[in-house]
């Protein structure tokens, strides 16, 4: 059965009104109020279908509905909405201004006060502009404690003549955009930092120590910026599509040993993110089939890819001990903070390649410079020999020095100039050299490079050490994991494996075989340097490398450790 009809009926003083209020009985129901401050009360909690009232009560029950349903919304809106006379006094605020700390009423009132003078200023001047002066609001940024911010537009209430007699001031809170953009300008101050390189302290570092200095940048701003205790960063190798630790903190060796590769299904959230180029935040580790085990007792995480000339070149992955520890901020955060990491990364190989590149380019720079006076006194030695006519066989002999000074020249510019298979200096090396240190140290040579792994085992035999040659990093880790050594001394880039995964064959067999690798032309594509620094490495030598700085090295690893 529908519910009859709701009248509300203002009681009135009319002759008619009983008989108009009997004959609406009939056909709705009819609520009657006494007065207007009762029916717009009713009107607050109950539903009409119409108003009944004299002639005379309608427009005082219309201004107070409206006034009633315009302090519904000043009530209800997330802004506070006061109202300030020229005095300074809030003659009227709405409940969410209410709420807020009186500290706070002050500094409106105050600012309020400041923009009624200068709308009154404005006032008197009669500009006669289109939008006059006095009638332009006034922004206002208050905050308390430097920790809580707020924002506030003031307009003038103008009453006649033009004149300005109150102040209406709407204020909001700004707190959570303020703090997220003090955020994100930490970002990226540390994010300059991060790419940042002081020149007077880089050039007393050696290249590894350049790399350590970057590597501690961005291990420090993850912790100390972002807040992440357990993170790792992966660098993609685009030879293989593998996915390679270079930094962790607070996973456990199981978790980072696992082979993950760019591949949307099958290689876990990590894997996923560095196919798809995509960020990912996991709320719930337990209920999604993509995660893989990472931090022992995991329950959320976030992973970002790592960009760099809009290209993947690895992931950058952070996990919590709490559910649903990430939100949509913490992912813009790792993704700006992300592109600076990439940068950095990326910096690391360029500060080796240039350190190399450097030495190489000067080394091309000084034979083509050369070459043209060496042809020309190549060129009148031979002439002036074969035009030598006469019985002086030391003129003869003298002549042909030349020629082969000449040719030796060009031998040792060459060598230096062409790359990774050289090791200069070896005239130096003599036989028979006694020295203890090296004295049947056993010594494993790993390259690919086969003049290389030969001429450093022949180095090492004048010393006297015992040498063992590999040619690949699989026959390398299978060495290590069988016999015993002092010392390993490896290139860091092969066919098969990286220097680093024979570093971390290393450190499985024992802890405290020391590990030296050696890379040609800064070439590092799975980041073994930065991996192995952070676990204890040796040395790094840049091929070419002269001899002495090998032994150099080889003295240092063999040296025992001071008690």
């Amino acid at each position: 059965m529908q519910a009859p009809t709701k009248i509300l009926v203002l009681q009135g003083q009319s002759p008619v009104y009983s008989q108009a209020v009997d004959a609406l009985r009939k056909t709705a129901e009819v609520v009657e109020a006494p007065g207007i401050e009762q029916a717009v009360a009713l009107l607050r909690t109950d539903q009409f279908a119409a108003i009944f009232t004299d002639a005379g009560d309608y427009l005082p029950l219309e201004r107070a509905l409206v006034s009633q349903q315009a302090s519904l919304i000043l009530n209800t809106i997330g802004e506070g909405v006061c109202i300030v006379d020229g005095q300074g006094h809030s003659n009227w605020m709405n409940k969410r201004l209410q709420g807020w700390p009186a500290r706070l009423h002050d500094e409106i009132r105050r600012n309020c006060l400041e923009a009624f003078s200068q709308f009154q200023a404005a006032c008197a001047l009669g500009t006669g502009e289109t939008t006059p002066a006095w009638n332009r609001n006034r922004r206002f940024a208050l905050s308390l404690d430097d920790q809580f911010y707020w924002e506030m537009v003031v307009s003038p209430v103008i009453a006649p003549a033009n004149r300005v007699v109150q102040v209406v001031a709407v204020v909001w809170d700004n707190t959570a955009q303020r703090r997220l953009q003090q955020k994100l300008d930490a970002i990226d101050r540390a994010g300059g930092e991060l790419v940042r390189l002081e020149s007077d302290l880089i050039a007393r570092l050696s290249a590894t120590e350049r790399l350590k200095v970057l590597e501690d940048k961005i291990v420090h701003n993850v912790r100390e910026l972002m807040h992440y205790d357990h993170f790792a960063i992966r660098i993609l190798d685009r030879r293989s599509n593998k996915l390679e630790v270079v930094m962790s903190s607070g996973f456990s060796p199981e978790a980072l040993s696992v082979e993950l590769f760019a591949n949307k299904e099958g290689n876990g959230i990590s894997g996923f993110v560095a196919a798809t180029g995509r960020s990912y935040i996991c709320p719930d580790v337990q209920r999604d089939p993509r995660y893989i085990h990472g931090l022992g007792d995991a329950r959320s995480s976030l992973t970002v890819p790592l960009f760099l000339h809009d290209k993947v070149i690895g992931i950058f992955n952070i996990e919590s001990h709490h559910d649903a520890a990430f939100t949509e901020d913490d992912r813009q955060f790792a993704e700006i903070f992300g592109r600076y990491v990439a940068i950095a990364l990326n910096i690391l190989d360029l500060l080796v390649v240039e350190r190399v590149s450097t030495r190489h380019r000067v080394a091309d720079d000084v034979c083509a410079e050369v070459a043209g006076p060496l042809n020309d006194i190549a060129s009148d030695a031979k002439a002036i020999l074969a035009d030598y006519i006469g019985p002086d066989d030391d003129m003869r002999n003298r002549l042909q020095q030349i020629v082969d000074n000449v040719g030796e020249i060009r031998r040792c510019l060459n060598q230096t100039a062409q790359g990774p298979a050289a090791i200069l200096g070896l005239d130096e090396v003599s036989s028979g050299q006694n020295d203890p240190i090296l004295q049947g140290a056993r010594i494993l040579v790993a390259d690919d490079e086969e003049n290389i792994r030969i001429t450093i085992r022949d180095i090492l035999h004048k010393y006297h050490a015992v040498a063992t040659i590999c040619s690949t990093g699989s026959e390398a880790i299978r060495e290590i994991e069988q016999h015993d050594f002092d010392l390993i001394v490896s290139d860091i880039r092969m066919p098969d494996k990286s220097g680093y995964d024979i570093f971390a064959a290393v450190r499985r067999r024992m802890n405290t075989i020391p590990v030296i690798l050696m890379t040609g032309f800064g070439y590092d594509p799975n980041h073994s340097i930065i991996r192995a620094s952070q676990e204890g490495l040796q040395a790094v030598l840049f091929k070419p490398f002269k001899v002495n700085q090998l032994m150099q090295e080889i003295r240092k690893a063999l040296q025992p450790a001071p008690t």
